[in-house]
């Protein structure tokens, strides 16, 4: 498909006749034996209409005429999924994590908005990127945009659906408590971020999400990893995306990509891949290792609330400290000793004096850690600084079915080194779970190109090295580093490490801000 004095598209085709049907304003150029020109005017309705009509490599008028709002210049990858977005009414942006495809789905959503395509734009996505992501790239792509929102108790949820924002953002299970306000409020367009949280069409959620959507409903659904544990995972996503292209029932797809082993066990198929790919149409997917404008390392915060119980004993434990602290001299030492409580509350174990272990309910942050590791490509490091809270990580896991391994300093060297080889070399483990202080110098663990940090370290050494196991010769894709983080002094001490600040010598006047001394 050629574009034309940036007025009009030429399209060659063995179909002449699909488009003149759909497209008065189009005109036969020269026919030959088996291909015809056709000549299209290039604007919205056209390029929507091609697109419909599942022609390849449409190119949006977007384009041409849109002037990419925002503090940033899109990367060329990013131009290209929200220029695949735009004339796309109901499709999937598969782009690996860290390649910035929520700014792609702000412009493209923008740009709908100026043309008075849409007016209302519901992002659905999980509780830890509502603020931290979402929120905080509508602020830097369509700051001239209204954003709002929507959590908390059932009358602030409906009071926010129903306000003037023309992006109103929402977390997976408060769809379900708001749903009719939501289905009353007559949203155009819903973008679904980390869409494998639709994978089932037996759950709440799901039967919740299909019953909004009108016939004229936009749909853009998100995910880097469409099938992340296995192929049948496609079906609910394609259901709910393009039910036309999708089997009417489950047993039918699971038919078409996997095959019986015994009487409970299934086995993807050699052309599971390929199947899945076909039914997830029309969609876009750039790889990180795809996108060489990315920078070599992307940061990325997520939050994780506290739960109840962890913020009465964070409340409980700050006002101890304030008390001990008031009128006295803080020596480092000090401040680092009761900012590691701090930090062991926010990640689920503190240990007292008597050296016992207090376990906390951490069901939001390990909730984040799976929902960062599923939509990972590649293999994952996860770097936990509390030797306890390993354990309960890598009991989490195996409950999901995500194989991974420990590394902390009760594991012998020889034993490391294993894991270290069959990480790097096999299929599994998918994640290594890992002491950061037992992140040697030297080890290369490139087989993973995304990096969780659990809980922050209090020393910047730690950090680097730690961050420096997948940053090394043999890694041939863009990094991604999480932040997870519930509490004001895990963000604050992230934010210390990223700047490569001494923390050494800032940790007394993180610890008085803390206090609020």
């Amino acid at each position: 498909m050629q574009v034309v004095d940036n007025k009009a598209l030429l399209v060659n085709t063995k179909y002449p006749d699909r488009i003149i049907n759909a497209i008065t304003k189009s005109k036969v150029i020269k026919k030959d034996n088996e291909f015809t020109k056709v000549l299209v005017n290039w604007g919205f309705e056209e390029a929507k209409i091609l697109k419909e009509l599942r022609f390849k490599n449409v190119p949006s008028p977007m384009e041409r005429d849109y002037d990419w709002a925002g503090e940033f210049r899109p990367m060329e990858h990013q131009k290209i999924t929200a220029s695949f977005l735009s004339i796309t009414k109901r499709g999937f942006c598969f782009n690996e994590q860290g390649t910035g495809k929520t700014a792609s789905a702000i412009w493209a959503s923008d740009y709908l908005i100026k043309l008075g395509k849409i007016k209302k734009v519901l992002v659905v996505c999980p509780l830890s990127i509502m603020h931290s992501a979402w929120q905080a790239d509508l602020f830097k792509f369509a700051l001239h945009r209204t954003v709002n929102i929507a959590y908390g108790t059932r009358e602030k949820r409906k009071d926010i659906i129903n306000s003037d924002a023309e992006y109103i953002i929402i977390n997976y299970d408060g769809i379900e408590i708001v749903e009719e306000d939501i289905k009353k409020a007559g949203f155009d367009l819903i973008i679904i971020d980390e869409a494998n949280a639709y994978k089932s069409v037996t759950t709440k959620r799901w039967k919740s999400m299909q019953r909004l959507l009108g016939n004229n409903t936009w749909l853009w659904m998100m995910t880097g990893t469409p099938a992340a544990q296995s192929p049948v995972d496609a079906f609910g996503l394609g259901k709910l995306c393009v039910p036309d292209r999708c089997p009417r029932f489950f047993g039918r797809f699971r038919d078409m990509v996997m095959y019986s082993v015994g009487r409970f066990k299934w086995i993807p198929k050699d052309d599971a891949e390929s199947t899945v790919f076909n039914m997830l149409q029309p969609a876009v997917r750039f790889t990180k290792a795809e996108c060489l404008d990315l920078p070599p390392v992307t940061h990325v915060n997520r939050e994780a609330p506290l739960t109840a119980q962890q913020e009465k004993f964070y409340k409980k434990l700050k006002q101890d400290m304030y008390m001990t602290a008031a009128g006295e001299e803080i020596s480092s030492v000090n401040a680092a000793v009761n900012l590691n409580k701090l930090l062991q509350i926010s990640g689920g174990a503190v240990y007292t004096d008597n050296k016992e272990v207090i376990e906390f309910d951490v069901s939001n942050r390990l909730t984040v850690v799976r929902e960062v590791i599923e939509e990972a490509s590649n293999k994952v490091l996860v770097f936990v600084p509390f030797k306890h809270t390993i354990q309960l990580l890598s009991e989490f896991l195996d409950k999901h079915k995500i194989t991974s391994e420990i590394i902390n300093g009760s594991v012998p060297v020889n034993k490391r080194a294993q894991i270290f080889k069959s990480f790097q070399e096999t299929k599994h483990p998918s994640v290594l779970i890992i002491q950061p202080q037992a992140a040697s110098h030297g080890v290369t663990l490139t087989a993973a190109d995304t990096i969780i940090w659990y809980a922050p370290v209090t020393s910047l050494e730690t950090y680097l090295q730690a961050n420096a196991r997948i940053d090394r010769p043999g890694q041939d894709s863009p990094m991604t580093v999480f932040h997870i983080s519930g509490s004001p002094v895990e963000s604050k001490l992230y934010s210390m490490l990223q700047s490569k600040l001494k923390n050494h010598t800032k940790l007394v006047d993180l610890y008085k801000k803390e206090l609020e001394l």
